[in-house]
């Protein structure tokens, strides 16, 4: 009598969440593929894609200076006014267009989330190299605007990769809240829109932080965008540019905590997506 049995594939229960971390890196192609994906959908065969993500952050720079700058006559910290409002147009744009793109990542990639098993991280992740693409595309209007002003920074120029870093925690932190949420309650992507519209006013854009009365900038700090504007505009401008350094030591606090807790309770309502969505 054959006593044989074929092999038995056994599945043990949270042996995926212990490889968890390991699988972002053995899943790294499939993240350079959603992000290219996504950025030819975008740029390729298309003159519209960027125009618009060289008109978009222009037309609101046009608008900023003539309120603030001409007509208000706000300071603009020793620098021409239409560069210091695209140095913050840079960081806010690129975080702005993070959230709109990774709230929506996982609705637009459902198909691939309910049938195929690899870290839903990826997903909103390469959603915000997609508008990093963007901010890198933007970044040449502020190159035009120093050259047409012969304005030349200084050695804090190349503490500019620092700040960069905080606007990616700060975009991937809001991002897998929204992406999370999103899947949970469809009603998010109407809200999206309004946080985007709403967080351009309260912070400092159009405008320097230093113009917050003393008594409210650590308040006003509370807000995460607010330290990395004022980085990237201490970076940029130089100069008379400073920084409020415990407004800018809470926000980039804000900043952490943002994507910690985005990263838990993304990894928290993961195993609900495929269900779910």
């Amino acid at each position: 009598m054959n006593d044989y049995k074929p092999a038995e594939l056994v599945i043990e229960a949270g042996r995926a969440e212990q490889r968890y971390w390991q699988d972002l890196w053995r899943y790294r192609e499939l993240f350079y593929f959603l992000a290219w994906r996504d950025i030819l959908v975008r740029y390729k065969q298309t003159v519209v894609g960027i125009i618009w993500a060289l008109i978009r952050p222009l037309l609101t720079m046009v608008v900023f200076t003539v309120v603030f700058g001409k007509l208000a006559k706000l300071p603009s910290e020793g620098a021409p006014y239409p560069i210091l409002v695209f140095a913050a147009m840079l960081p806010w744009q690129f975080f702005a267009n993070s959230l709109s793109e990774s709230s929506n990542s996982l609705i637009a990639n459902a198909n691939l989330i309910s049938k195929v098993y690899f870290p839903r991280l990826i997903v909103p992740t390469s959603a915000v190299i997609v508008s990093f693409v963007d901010f890198l595309v933007s970044g040449m209007i502020l190159l035009a605007l120093m050259a047409w002003y012969n304005f030349v920074p200084d050695w804090r120029i190349l503490t500019l990769p620092l700040f960069i870093l905080i606007a990616f925690a700060a975009a991937i932190g809001a991002g897998l809240w929204l992406a999370a949420l999103n899947v949970e309650y469809r009603d998010f992507r109407y809200i999206v829109p309004f946080i985007v519209q709403f967080g351009l006013y309260i912070s400092p854009v159009g405008f320097t932080s230093k113009i917050v009365p003393e008594q409210w900038r650590l308040l006003y700090s509370l807000n995460p965008m607010v330290g990395v504007i004022d980085g990237f505009r201490w970076a940029i401008l130089g100069g008379e540019s400073n920084i409020y350094l415990p407004g800018f030591v809470l926000s980039v606090g804000i900043v952490a905590l943002l994507l910690i807790s985005g990263i838990w309770y993304f990894r928290r309502m993961e195993r609900t997506f495929a269900d779910t969505i």
